[in-house]
């Protein structure tokens, strides 16, 4: 008879061709077989987090392998186990998990939203979700400060408010602030002759969390005065965590010793998602909305919304509102309204679809910086159809052609009209190309 360890073992080898790598790595490498009796599989891991995530996403997925792996039918429970810590049965676990009576924080304020059970984790944000992880269940461990950067809307402040709910939850005193509510209390302070006591409020706490450093850029009486908050914490081993929109050495208008002590810790930055990211997180939006999207709608959404993580999501809300109100189901016609909605270019982005099918590369080649022959070509002709069939100016087909300028696209323009009076091949192609797109009147 196997024991649960090695049950588990041949568990996570099927489940790591199933699950991507960043979820196999952040929510199942660290995970373990405890006990199975009486058709009950126990998997312990190593946070209430986990255990509530892997409840939520993987549950189905994991008894299925586990069935297949005992021959019979097994039921599945997580729970924390870690031999630095009580053993937590699974039922007192998934109660934490769900939140249970959260201690409100002494400092500050966060909502309910930003947990991290609820972020969706990415090859695009998987250092930084782990480094946020570490300091909320480890604090003072091995990064600190934690100085999280990247582009608006990519989940900086998600990781800052999970820290932030972690620490609720284990009683510790901590404060969240953004780098503006922080310059008003100053100034306020500063007027009111109170700088002292604004100071003293911050000397008891065992967590700082700071967002959108970038707004100190221009503020050189704020800065220092963050700054001295900032180093008096630091030697009293508080944990502090900070976010901007660009690493410490490119906001030339911070101090120099402030930069310096930003780039003292850790540094991590959240990419813009890839494609296999965008749609990994529009299948998490769509399940905790509860809606079905289907396969082709979801990458179709993950193709054409590129932005950021908010722009996803607010295609989720859409698209939620919208079945709930109707009583249909989402479509890809659903969704391409929705995408027509967003967008100025609407038939443009059309027109990338019907291009990118008919010379048979994907629309995520199309916009990126690939320079082969086929896609190249491809790439010209959208150019030079949207400019032709759409209303859409040379800065928005260069915008949803990856971001490339005017000059770009008039090339590309020209290139393909001086190619079609001398090529009766591509002619003919654009031609079925421009049949296909919505409302064409070529038979």
């Amino acid at each position: 008879m196997e024991s649960p360890h090695e049950i588990w073992q041949k568990a996570l080898g099927d489940l790591q061709t199933q699950v991507s790598r960043a979820n196999y790595n952040t929510w199942l490498r660290n995970s373990h077989g405890i006990s199975f009796e009486n058709g009950v599989f126990v998997v312990g891991t190593p946070s209430a987090f986990v255990a509530e995530w892997l409840t939520k996403r993987l549950h189905s997925l994991v008894k299925k392998s586990l069935t297949h792996l005992t021959g019979c039918d097994t039921r599945v429970e997580f729970c924390v186990h870690d031999a630095a810590r009580p053993q937590l049965r699974p039922r007192e676990s998934a109660s934490l998990a769900d939140g249970g009576a959260v201690a409100p924080a002494p400092v500050g304020h966060t909502n309910g939203r930003g947990t991290f059970h609820n972020f969706v984790v990415g090859s695009c944000n998987r250092l930084a979700f782990a480094t946020a992880l570490e300091i909320a269940e480890n604090p003072l461990s091995t990064f600190n400060p934690l100085y999280i950067y990247g582009g608006t809307g990519q989940g900086k402040t998600h990781l800052l408010k999970a820290i932030a709910h972690s620490a609720q939850e284990n009683s510790r005193e901590v404060y969240y602030t953004t780098a503006e509510r922080f310059t008003d209390e100053f100034v306020m302070a500063v007027k009111q002759k109170r700088v002292e006591e604004f100071h003293a409020k911050f000397k008891r706490l065992s967590l700082l969390l700071f967002d959108d450093i970038q707004f100190l850029a221009t503020k050189r009486q704020t800065q220092q005065c963050f700054y001295h908050i900032f180093d008096e914490l630091h030697q009293r081993n508080c944990q502090i965590a900070i976010v901007g929109d660009h690493h410490p050495r490119e906001m030339q208008l911070l101090s120099d010793k402030l930069r310096s002590r930003l780039e003292s810790g850790m540094v991590a930055c959240i990419q813009p998602p890839d494609l296999n990211s965008r749609i990994g997180f529009l299948e998490a939006k769509a399940h905790e909305s509860e809606i079905v999207v289907p396969v082709e709608g979801l990458r179709l959404l993950a193709e054409e919304v590129r932005g950021n993580m908010r722009q996803l999501e607010g295609a989720i809300v859409y698209l939620s509102a919208q079945a709930r109100i109707s009583g249909d189901p989402i479509t890809t016609q659903s969704i391409h309204k929705l995408l027509t909605g967003i967008s100025t270019s609407g038939d443009g982005k059309a027109i990338i679809h019907a291009v990118a099918n008919s010379f048979d590369v994907s629309v995520e080649d199309l916009i990126s910086k690939r320079r082969d022959r086929r896609t190249a070509l491809a790439r010209h002709v959208a150019m030079y159809l949207m400019r032709k069939e759409t209303a859409c100016s040379f800065a928005e087909i260069g915008r949803d052609l990856g971001n490339r300028n005017h000059a770009t696209i008039l090339h590309g323009c020209n290139r393909i009209a001086l190619e079609l009076s001398r090529n009766p091949k591509l002619q003919k192609q654009l031609s079925r190309i421009i049949s296909q797109l919505p409302g064409s009147r070529v038979p």
